[in-house]
């Protein structure tokens, strides 16, 4: 029996440690340290739109290929990190952006969580006085009194 869990264990942690990590593998060339930074800072800030909740960096997605190659591009001719953003965000739109900016579109994404969250909190506050005001303290009458010390007499006796 121990053996079988052994084969088990290892078997287990040997499938586990043959998986690898899909990262995306790219060589680009950068002209300074600094203009690498921003490459990486940036691939890391804007969300890969084919992606479940993924950023450019980590995606292996065709698109995410793409756009790490368009920023890598734009960098290359001089464009600054702001210039790139705002192509990004004039071409896919918001959602492209894993902060998104403050204003009324966006605000439903900012103040919805709260909103929800106080809601929620409403609902299970009335939810627990309804209940609490519905459960009324049971009187009982002589007879079923009589009853239960009869019963506790009996269960005395056994």
């Amino acid at each position: 029996m121990n053996k079988l869990i052994s084969i088990l264990v290892l078997s287990g942690v040997l499938m586990f440690s043959f998986e690898t990590v899909a990262a995306p593998i790219e060589t680009f060339k950068f002209d300074s340290a600094e203009t690498e930074k921003v490459f990486h800072k940036l691939s890391e800030e804007l969300r890969c739109l084919v992606c479940q909740n993924q950023n450019i960096a980590e995606s292996n997605a065709d698109l995410a290929k793409d756009l790490r190659l368009e920023i890598y591009t734009m960098l290359k001719n001089g464009k600054s990190e702001e210039e790139i953003v705002d192509f990004m965000v004039q071409r896919y739109g918001d959602y492209v952006l894993y902060r998104p900016p403050f204003k009324p579109m966006t605000w439903l994404l900012w103040f919805g969580p709260v909103i929800v969250f106080v809601f929620g909190l409403i609902y299970v506050v009335r939810l627990m006085k309804s209940q609490s005001a519905e459960v009324q303290p049971v009187s009982l009458n002589d007879e079923e009194i009589e009853r239960i010390k009869n019963l506790h007499a009996e269960q005395d006796n056994k």
